[in-house]
C-alpha cells in the first residue's frame, strides 16, 4: 500500500519514519508543512491522487495547549478542518487525537464511548476533528493517546532531564494524573492497524500500561537517568530536590485534566497487541537518548 504519514518531523511522525523499515512491504510518503499544507483541502486531495494514497495518518496537530486559547481558530483550522480535509480525500485514515476532549474528571479510566467534554481550546479543536472525520470518513481509525514522549522533538522527559541538571530543586505537580506514552509504541500500534487483515474502523484508546502523577514519573526519570548517565551528569540529578506540588501551585495558563487514565481494552482485543509498562518503554527511551 502507498502510505502517507503527515507531521513526519514530529515526535510520533519520527517514530513512524524509524519503524517503517520493518515494513518494507508499503511505499512510505513523509510530509510535513513544507511538503504538504494539509489545511489546503486542494493540496491533499491532489497529493492523495497524484501518489495513489491508500491511507494516511495523521501525526500532525497544533499541540500549544496554552497559546490554543488565544490562537484558537489556528488550532481549529490544524486540528479540525484540515483533519475534515484528509477525511474527504479518497483514503482510509488513522488520525491521533487526546485524552484533552475528556474532562479530566472521572475516577475510572476513560472507555471510547464515555461522554466527551473538553476544557480547552485544544481539547474542543481536537473534538471537531475526530467529528468532522468521522462524519466525512466513516472507516476512519482514530487513537486518542496522552503524555507523549519520545527521543525526538521537545517533551517532558527531556525537559525534566535538564532541568534535573540545572537546578537545586524542582517541584512537580502530584495531583494530575495519567499514563505515559512512549511514541514508538504508538507506531507499533498503528502498524497492527495497517497491517490488520481486516480493516477494523472505530475509536480506540492507547497509552503504556499503568499510572503515575507528573511527579511519579519525574521521579522514575531521575532513577533512571542516575544509573545511565555519566558520573558528573548522575550527580547533579541526584542532588536535585524533587518536591510533589498541587496544580495550584503551579502557574498554568490554561487547565490541564486531573485525571486522563485512558482504557486500552480495546486497542488490545482488536489488534491483538500487548502494550508495555510506562516504567518499562521509559528505560528504553532513556537508554537510546543517552546513547546519543
Amino acid at each position: 500500500m502507498n502510505i502517507l504519514i503527515t507531521g513526519a518531523n514530529g515526535q510520533l511522525g519520527n517514530e513512524m519514519r524509524v519503524l517503517s523499515v520493518q515494513h518494507t512491504q508499503h511505499t512510505y510518503f513523509f510530509t510535513d508543512i513544507a511538503e504538504l499544507d494539509i489545511t489546503s483541502r486542494e493540496a491533499v486531495t491532489q497529493f492523495v491522487v497524484d501518489n495513489a494514497i491508500d491511507i494516511i495518518v495523521n501525526c500532525a496537530a497544533y499541540t500549544n495547549v496554552d497559546k490554543a486559547e488565544t490562537d484558537e481558530a489556528l488550532a481549529h483550522e490544524i486540528n479540525a478542518l484540515a483533519v475534515e480535509n484528509l477525511g474527504l480525500s479518497g483514503a482510509r485514515v488513522i488520525h491521533i487525537s487526546t485524552d484533552y476532549i475528556f474532562s479530566g474528571e472521572a475516577c475510572v479510566p476513560y472507555s471510547e464511548t464515555d461522554s466527551v467534554a473538553p476544557r480547552t481550546a485544544y481539547g474542543r479543536t481536537k473534538r471537531e476533528g475526530e467529528v468532522l472525520l468521522q462524519a466525512v470518513c466513516p472507516e476512519s481509525i482514530i487513537i486518542r493517546t496522552a503524555w507523549l514522549y519520545s527521543t525526538f522533538g521537545n517533551n517532558f522527559v527531556k525537559t525534566m532531564l535538564r532541568l534535573g541538571q540545572d537546578r537545586e530543586s524542582l517541584g512537580v505537580v502530584f495531583d494530575q494524573i495519567g499514563s505515559p506514552t512512549y511514541a514508538e509504541d504508538l507506531a507499533v500500534a498503528i502498524f497492527a492497524a495497517i497491517n490488520a487483515p481486516v480493516w477494523h474502523a472505530g475509536v480506540y484508546h492507547f497509552t503504556n500500561e499503568g499510572v503515575c502523577s507528573w511527579y511519579d514519573f519525574t521521579h522514575e526519570i531521575f532513577s533512571l537517568a542516575q544509573t545511565l548517565l555519566d558520573r558528573e551528569a548522575a550527580e547533579k540529578i541526584a542532588s536535585c530536590q524533587l518536591r510533589s506540588i498541587l496544580s495550584s501551585e503551579y502557574q498554568y495558563q490554561t487547565q490541564r485534566p486531573h485525571y486522563s487514565v485512558l482504557n486500552k481494552s480495546k486497542i488490545k482485543q482488536t489488534f491483538g497487541i500487548s502494550i508495555p509498562h510506562w516504567t518499562d518503554s521509559l528505560q528504553v527511551c532513556l537508554e537510546k537518548l543517552l546513547k546519543e
